[in-house]
């Protein structure tokens, strides 16, 4: 018998807005509200308000926090101060990516850990495997339920619903106890659609009130609520990898082209050894745009040649909604790496010609 799919505290609202639904990694989720061109361009835009509560959370406490994350993540989890978060990739001892994941501290012996849905049972278990000294972790994803409004007006909006003064929260900062019209949460200035936003964090009793009352707040301003198609679509542009397509077991960060987050100065943690080597002597393989040439949408797994010579593979590929061109991400070996070069992408058992152009394919201009 086939598995139940898991909901969020918010499905019961989905109908109202003629949601979408489909099976998102064991997850009945809405892929679209409305249309995902018009929820894209209303994050592009306006705001748009997606429902993220599948993601999971998991508390860390403990005199031994620091370096127990440290040894986790390949960023540098000692430059954090309260009040702010970081981004890094997650890595085996062989440079493959185990997750990617946002860390929030609270203090120095107390932090967050967000983490992919997809992910939730095997890196607490990797949390678990890796755990030393005084240490204490707790999955506490079935309990927070988490909103991303996103987009040019998302402050605007928000701030109707508060008193708390939202510009004072800077880029990658967060403030605790966030009174948003009568419930409270973790307000964090991140996103994932290359746009200004929020992420709030909340208990589930309290998330579909917020629901309601950010897409009220948002209404003259054209707030749309989003689903998962507008959230790739957005994420794809501005380059921010995808579990499992840009990064996986067997993808490492320097091969995804995010060795910023690498911090080889930090000290010792998991796949250093690799990716120090990757990162002075480059990858095998690099991951690079493509813009199709001839018509053709690159997809996900689609072959990319040189000539009759397989080099690689796309991971993600669609036509841009803000760019109205057909483009992708493709993991190519790295000698075929340089912008400019022609390649081909196997649509359908025909090659159809790519040029290798420079990625993000959008950056927002303020």
């Amino acid at each position: 018998m086939a598995e139940e799919l898991k909901r969020t505290p918010l499905y019961p609202l989905y109908a109202q807005y003629g949601a979408k639904v489909i099976d998102f990694g064991g997850w009945e989720l809405p892929v679209q509200f409305s249309s995902i061109l018009e929820e894209h361009e209303a994050v592009r835009e306006r705001a748009g308000l997606f429902d993220v509560s599948h993601m999971g959370e998991v508390d860390v406490k403990g005199k031994d926090s620091l370096k127990y994350i440290q040894k986790l993540i390949t960023n540098d989890a000692a430059k954090l101060v309260d009040g702010k978060a970081l981004y890094s990739p997650m890595c085996y001892p062989d440079g493959g990516t185990v997750d990617d994941l946002l860390v929030y501290r609270y203090s120095e012996d107390h932090y967050l850990l967000v983490i992919n849905a997809s992910n939730i049972d095997k890196d607490f278990a990797w949390f678990q495997e890796n755990l030393a000294g005084d240490v204490e972790i707790k999955n506490i994803s079935g309990e927070v339920s988490q909103l991303a409004l996103q987009g040019p007006l998302a402050e605007k909006v928000l701030q109707k619903l508060t008193t708390t003064d939202l510009s004072a929260i800077g880029f990658f900062n967060f403030m605790t106890d966030v009174d948003l019209n009568g419930v409270k949460g973790l307000v964090s200035r991140t996103g994932y659609t290359g746009e200004d936003g929020f992420e709030i964090y909340l208990p589930n009793a309290d998330a579909g009130k917020l629901w309601l009352d950010i897409l009220e707040a948002g209404r003259e301003d054209g707030v749309l609520p989003c689903g998962l198609g507008a959230r790739d679509t957005l994420r794809f542009e501005a380059k921010l990898p995808l579990y499992g397509q840009e990064l996986s077991k067997d993808i490492t960060p320097i091969e995804a082209t995010i060795g910023f987050f690498v911090k080889l100065d930090k000290g010792e943690f998991n796949g250093r050894a690799v990716l120090a080597e990757q990162k002075e002597n480059g990858a095998p393989r690099k991951l690079v745009g493509v813009e199709m040439i001839e018509r053709g949408i690159p997809r996900t797994h689609y072959p990319v040649f040189a000539g009759d010579k397989q080099i690689g593979e796309i991971t993600t590929g669609t036509q841009s909604p803000t760019l109205k061109k057909n483009v992708g991400l493709a993991l190519i070996k790295k000698e075929y790496a340089e912008i400019g070069n022609e390649v081909y992408v196997e649509i359908r058992n025909k090659k159809i010609k790519a040029q290798i152009v420079k990625t993000p394919f959008y950056k927002k201009t303020n």
